[in-house]
């Protein structure tokens, strides 16, 4: 068709279609530039002309008719422009299945008479291959099948040209082919399965999840991408939104209960063609779960509980578990428990194990049997995070808790937690300083004993009596030496000594005044020859080791003896010090060099102690504003620190080294005469002691016999006679102290006048040794019954002894001096021969 360029008049274009008929006005250049692009819904045209069109101009494009109807909107008749070409637009079926080629349509150009002259050539998408073209007669045709999900249109062009010479008979146009859709295509959801959940109890119409399909057809013809959403599996829980997918609660609060059930499988179905008969579908799988509230309060398992506990459990100590269930999870289900009622509220503790959910019933005070033996508690327990909308239903359970309490055997219990005395330093040995006192605790009430325990008593000064507890003095305590002992004091059951306790004493000793006060320090001082009378040359002052409870109080004196001749006075200053004044104007150094004033020190405690101390002054020349010039050696000897005291103890130094060197060379000595008594091969006028495995008597070592011999001087010198390297033991027991004179004798020990023989001095020293159990057997008779056979030994005699005298060495014998040099150079000599 073609129109005149330059109307001003609209065209009005009738549609026609299934579902009826429409006008629209349009504008002329719209139509003549887009052809038939803009016609309103022409997916729906129908493949023959319809009704409406008959009095109209039509044209067939495609599969479907055009009908247009030109008049001029103000009522005048539009003039019809030939053009070349009468197309600009195809539409072609998707999916076509038949055998031939599928028709498209005919192109047709005024430049062709029908005589054969005219070529039809074809480019483009497709030319070729998807689409021919008859190059006769200008038939269009699609080649196979065509799916507009692939590809919906199609761009082609077409010219005319001679088929002789091939020269364009017209301008070359293009044109479309566009894929009529058809419903080929089922729903597709976004996700094959979609998981949600929702709050059990929740209220009807809860949202729960959307779910979203789509469907490939052309969603701007007809129905076939209009998707309606249904629910195939999960009735009557749940219902779906037709249009938008919506998922949503279907049942009341009641009926939602995770505890029943707690996972649904919803199925849901999409379907095209606005849900039609023939209309395709797809489905998708929803998994819904019901989340916790809480819901549920927590119940305890059963509702008496029993315990028992030993008596002995320290604070902490668990009792028991206790244990609810609640149906609810997580949060929900943490549960606390508390103590609500009972005797034993404030003796017993429950705190929650987080991890099991239990609660731990434990002790928080020391346990008594005998003093109570059960106990009875209510326990409650309820939720940590409460819901108020289920709190109408109960948030709370209570249960009764019995615990009994088991008897232990406990150690004794004392009746302070540490004691404290007080005992005056002078008490006498054997005083009760104070007492001490436990009981066992159980029912049996076993005797109690008491005992110090040395560790912390380690120069035992105290005792305690094991029946009462009372402590006394073992020893004489001085303050001044430590003012405080602190001791440790055992109780321990008699039937059970594994059972003890301790207790800490602690003692104060009280202050006695038994020390004299003495000067605080030792005071040297001089005094100038022309000095003055009642010159003050020195202040002293005194310190006491006592400590009064008022204080120290001194008071100064001349001694008594030097009162009256004395060249000093002093003067009590009253606050425990006095001042030394001279008592005349002059004093001559040649006459007396040194003074030494005696100041008796008095304290003012009971009972009063005093003391003596010593002033040294010394006489100096001094100039006139008082200052020393001259003293003598001795005094300057003192003025340059070497005082009195310390001269007599460099003397005693001195004194103790030379005794320590006279006393080494002593020992010395004494070491070299010892092989001559003691050697193990010289046995002369000795009994020797042998170390025999088989035992012996008690009497095994050496004696004097020299005794004997002289028996009246043994008794006198005794102790001094006794040989060096045997020492009696009963002398450590029994000290005797035997130099006496000779008219003083004990009975039975002869004079030296007497002239008893040594038979008679046996029997009394036998009869005085018999007399005395604690004797030992020293110079004695010993009577054998049998002394076995085999002796090592064979005999006791020097005679028999296999030693000779060669074996002896007698080297110290050159020691002894010129009395004894032929004898040393005898058994020197032959010593030396032997070597």
């Amino acid at each position: 068709m073609s129109i005149k360029q330059g109307q001003s008049d609209r065209v009005n274009f009738l549609s026609s279609f299934s579902s009826g008929t429409s006008s629209e006005d349009y504008d002329p250049s719209t139509v003549i530039g887009l052809g038939t692009s803009n016609i309103k819904r022409p997916t729906f045209f129908t493949p023959h002309p319809p009704t409406p069109c008959t009095e109209m101009r039509t044209w067939r494009v495609g599969m479907a008719w055009l009908c247009l109807s030109l008049s001029l909107v103000g009522g005048a008749r539009l003039r019809r422009v030939r053009r070349g070409w009468m197309w600009n637009q195809f539409f072609l079926q998707e999916e076509y299945t038949g055998s031939d080629y599928q028709y498209i349509g005919k192109l047709q150009s005024d430049q062709d008479h029908g005589n054969g002259l005219v070529k039809y050539v074809l480019s483009g998408e497709g030319a070729g291959s998807v689409f021919v073209i008859d190059e006769n007669n200008g038939d269009l045709h699609a080649t196979r099948r065509l799916d507009r999900e692939e590809k919906s249109f199609y761009i082609l062009r077409a010219t005319v040209v001679n088929k002789h010479t091939g020269l364009k008979l017209e301008q070359e146009t293009e044109f479309i082919i566009k894929l009529h859709d058809i419903n080929d295509n089922e729903p597709v959801f976004s996700r094959a399965l979609y998981t949600g959940s929702v709050p059990e109890r929740a209220d009807i119409g809860t949202s729960v999840i959307q779910v979203t399909a789509t469907d490939a057809d052309d969603g701007m013809y007809g129905n076939s991408a209009k998707l309606v959403y249904s629910i195939s599996q999960g009735h009557p829980y749940f219902s779906v939104d037709p249009n938008t997918g919506v998922i949503r609660t279907a049942l009341g609060a009641g009926d939602m209960d995770r505890e029943q059930r707690e996972h649904y499988q919803v199925v849901i179905e999409a379907k095209d063609m606005a849900g039609q008969r023939g209309g395709l579908t797809g489905t998708t799988v929803v998994n819904i779960s019901l989340t916790d509230v809480n819901d549920n309060p927590p119940r305890f398992t059963q509702s008496i509980y029993q315990f028992r506990v030993a008596e002995s459990s320290q604070w902490g100590g668990a009792v028991g578990r206790i244990t609810a269930t609640d149906k609810d999870i997580g949060q929900n289900a943490e549960m606390i428990f508390t103590i609500v009622s009972g005797d034993g509220m404030d003796t017993f503790n429950i705190s929650t194990d987080t991890d099991t959910q239990e609660g731990v019933l434990s002790v928080s005070k020391p346990l008594d049997y005998e003093r109570k033996p059960s106990y009875t508690v209510e326990i409650q327990v309820q939720n940590t995070h409460l819901d108020p909308r289920f709190m109408s239903s109960g948030s709370k359970d209570v249960a009764t808790v019995r615990i009994a309490v088991e008897d232990v055997d406990e150690p004794p219990l004392f009746d302070k937690a540490s004691y404290l005395m007080e005992v005056k330093e002078d008490a006498a040995v054997g005083v009760a300083i104070g007492s001490v006192s436990a009981i066992d605790p159980d029912r049996a009430r076993s005797m109690v004993k008491y005992s110090i325990d040395r560790r912390t008593d380690m120069d035992r000064l105290f005792n305690v009596h094991p029946g009462n507890g009372s402590v006394f003095l073992l020893r004489s305590l001085d303050r001044e030496e430590s003012p405080w002992y602190n001791i440790s004091v055992i109780a321990t059951e008699f039937n059970n000594p594994r059972q003890s306790s301790h207790v800490p004493v602690n003692i104060r000793l009280l202050d006695v005044n038994d020390n004299a006060p003495t000067f605080a320090s030792i005071y040297e001082t001089f005094v100038c020859e022309r000095t003055k009378a009642g010159q003050r040359i020195q202040t002293v002052s005194a310190m006491d080791a006592d400590e009064p409870s008022t204080g120290h109080k001194f008071f100064f004196s001349l001694a008594p003896e030097g009162t009256h001749r004395s060249n000093f006075t002093i003067r009590d200053n009253g606050d425990n010090t006095a001042g030394i004044l001279t008592r005349r104007a002059s004093y001559s150094r040649l006459h007396q060099s040194v003074y030494l004033v005696a100041v008796v020190i008095t304290d003012g405690d009971y009972p009063m102690q005093s003391s003596t101390g010593t002033l040294t002054v010394r006489m100096c020349t001094c100039d006139r504003h008082g200052n020393m010039e001259l003293c003598n050696a001795e005094a300057l000897s003192g003025s340059t620190g070497l005082s009195t005291g310390a001269l007599i103890a460099v003397l005693l130094c001195t004194v103790i080294l030379l005794m320590l060197v006279v006393l080494f060379t002593a020992l010395r000595r004494h070491r070299k005469q010892e092989p001559l008594i003691i050697s193990k091969e010289d046995v002369r006028d000795n009994v020797v002691s042998y170390n025999d495995e088989g035992g012996g008597e008690e009497d095994t070592q050496a004696f004097d016999i020299g005794a004997l011999r002289h028996p009246d001087t043994a008794a006198l010198d005794e102790a001094s006679n006794q040989r060096r390297d045997i020492v009696p033991s009963d002398t450590l027991l029994f000290p005797l102290h035997r130099r006496v004179a000779p008219g003083l004798l004990p009975v039975g020990v002869a004079s030296r006048d007497t002239g008893e023989d040594v038979l008679e001095f046996i029997h009394q020293r036998v009869l005085e040794n018999d007399s005395n159990p604690t004797a030992p057997p020293y110079d004695s008779l010993a009577t054998y019954a049998y002394e076995g056979g085999g002796s090592v030994a064979e005999s006791l005699s020097s005679l028999g002894s296999t030693s000779s005298e060669a074996e002896q060495h007698y080297h110290y014998l050159s020691e002894w001096g010129p009395r004894f040099r032929r004898l040393a150079d005898l058994y020197g000599a032959e010593d030396t021969d032997f070597s």
